[in-house]
């Protein structure tokens, strides 16, 4: 099993590490040399600072944060909003209603793109950080996932909670939020990876390259510098950096939903 592990952590680690080093060699290094060099002879710094003087990669990384934070912060409340009725409410035709938002998990986004490409024209969303954020607002994973999260509280607190006086708004936020952290954690971390390393809908709804996020900025560098490969690295790298951050901040809490989870099991 560890030794199963460790392979599938080379196939995972292995290509960030070799994008790193890459990045890390300086000019006179050959980066296709055989056998090749992992580890640099000359570290140096100096391609992360050459990618940020060439492109403007603060007005982009703002541009992906921006768009990431507003698109994590919608689907935590859009579908927990969902899945509440979906989990806790009794009302006729909601598994048929499940059904139909699970089966939508099926179609896949380039098949709906066109139609929500002409819906934002008509609109007017096009290089808005609007017509960025809406298409990705709400998810069937998020409702889904929520909706299993909800299942787990007892219907003891929700019952408690409602003879002091609550209605069912305060009952979602003020009770059953705050106890199934772990899972907001999760969709937040699946969210903000899926929203910062989308590439092929903004590029369809952005021409302003004022309006890039980073991934459409790292690609418009690997068009300018299609021969220097070390400055393609590192503006990979510098891409990457954030999704590695947020989730060391937020691993904390999803690996104690994960410990709880298995330990209820």
């Amino acid at each position: 099993m560890y030794l199963l592990l460790f392979i599938v952590m080379c196939l995972m680690v292995g290509p960030f590490l070799w994008l790193l080093s890459t990045a890390l060699k300086s000019g006179h290094e050959n980066i296709f040399a055989y056998p090749p060099s992992f580890i640099p002879q000359d570290i140096t710094l100096s391609n992360f600072a050459k990618v940020m003087e060439t492109f403007p990669f603060w007005r982009y990384l703002f541009n992906s944060t921006l768009v990431a934070v507003i698109t994590v912060l919608l689907n935590i409340i859009l579908c927990s909003l969902a899945a509440y009725p979906l989990a806790r409410m009794k009302f006729r035709g909601k598994n048929l209603i499940f059904l139909l938002i699970i089966s939508t998990m099926m179609i896949p986004f380039q098949l709906v793109m066109i139609p929500i490409y002409i819906l934002s024209l008509e609109l007017g969303l096009q290089n808005t950080y609007a017509g960025v954020i809406l298409p990705h607002a709400t998810t069937a994973f998020g409702i889904f996932l929520m909706r299993q999260a909800f299942l787990t509280v007892p219907y003891e607190l929700e019952e408690s909670a409602r003879m002091d006086g609550c209605n069912s708004f305060q009952i979602w936020w003020k009770i059953i939020m705050p106890l199934v952290r772990p899972s907001v954690v999760t969709l937040a971390i699946f969210t903000f990876v899926m929203s910062w390393s989308d590439f092929l809908w903004p590029l369809i709804i952005l021409n302003d390259e004022s309006m890039y996020t980073l991934p459409l900025g790292v690609n418009a560098l690997a068009g300018n510098f299609s021969a220097n490969w070390r400055l393609i690295a590192a503006g990979s790298v510098l891409s990457v950096l954030p999704i590695i951050i947020f989730f060391i901040l937020m691993q904390r809490h999803f690996i104690d939903g994960a410990m709880k989870g298995a330990v209820k099991g």
